[in-house]
């Protein structure tokens, strides 16, 4: 697995994926502040079908360290991944929602374990304290305490946020691993896949600037019925 040595940190290439669905407000702000980090990085823009204008957008940037992949209808988030992850080039691939519920400048303390040489995969959880966390919906937490606990029972894991947007991984960790779910089922998938092969996962905290219904917040119940099923899925049927 991946070492690297405080030498070392300046030549890391980071590959940043953002799958992006009907983001027209957020999308150009999410991709200046990615550009804002301190890293050398390849920022890799998947638009899953847009029709909201977020197309126009992405159509208009032009900067040496962002590539734009444009499905022709939505597949789901889990198939824009896959299609960042089969561009990535990076030492490390990290995830980064385009709606900015994640504050990019937070990134250090994502990859902090990774840097160090300790981890190969680290998840940022909404629900380990220390970050500024918004007030909003008590049945999405139920849930996604119970997908996390269900998700460990499978795992031998102990994490906190399983469902947690931002994940980083080493190259390495990623080889051979093909993701099938299209949408949000990526995230227990991904889950199963990383444990079984046994890798070091580590878990940090971080902030969550969420967003409601109204403001385009996307994930529903059906998909965490659909997540139960991946869990049992994945690690119970993994072939």
């Amino acid at each position: 697995m991946i070492k690297i040595n405080s030498e070392q940190v300046q030549d890391v290439i980071l590959s940043i994926i953002l799958p992006v669905f009907n983001e027209s407000a957020t999308v150009a702000e999410a991709i200046n502040a990615v550009l804002a980090t301190p890293y050398r990085k390849e920022i890799i823009v998947v638009d899953d079908g847009s029709t909201d204008g977020t197309r126009d957008i992405l159509a208009g940037i032009c900067h040496p360290d962002v590539s734009i992949i444009f499905h022709e209808k939505n597949t789901g988030k889990g198939r824009a991944i896959r299609s960042g992850f089969a561009q990535a080039t990076g030492d490390i691939i990290l995830i980064q929602d385009a709606d900015l519920e994640y504050d990019p400048s937070e990134y250090h303390v994502l990859l902090q374990p990774i840097l160090a040489g300790k981890a190969d995969v680290v998840y940022g959880s909404r629900f380990a304290g220390h970050g500024t966390h918004r007030v909003l919906y008590f049945w999405h937490y139920v849930g996604n305490r119970f997908l996390t606990l269900l998700s460990n029972l499978f795992t031998n894991l102990n994490l906190t946020d399983m469902e947690s947007c931002y994940k980083a991984f080493t190259k390495e960790a990623l080889q051979g691993v093909q993701i099938k779910e299209n949408r949000f089922g990526f995230e227990p998938e991904i889950t199963a896949k990383m444990a079984k092969k046994g890798l070091r996962i580590y878990e940090v905290p971080v902030s969550y600037y969420g967003r409601t219904y109204e403001e385009g917040k996307k994930i529903g119940w059906r998909d965490g019925l659909w997540a139960i099923w991946c869990i049992l899925r994945y690690n119970i049927f993994p072939r």
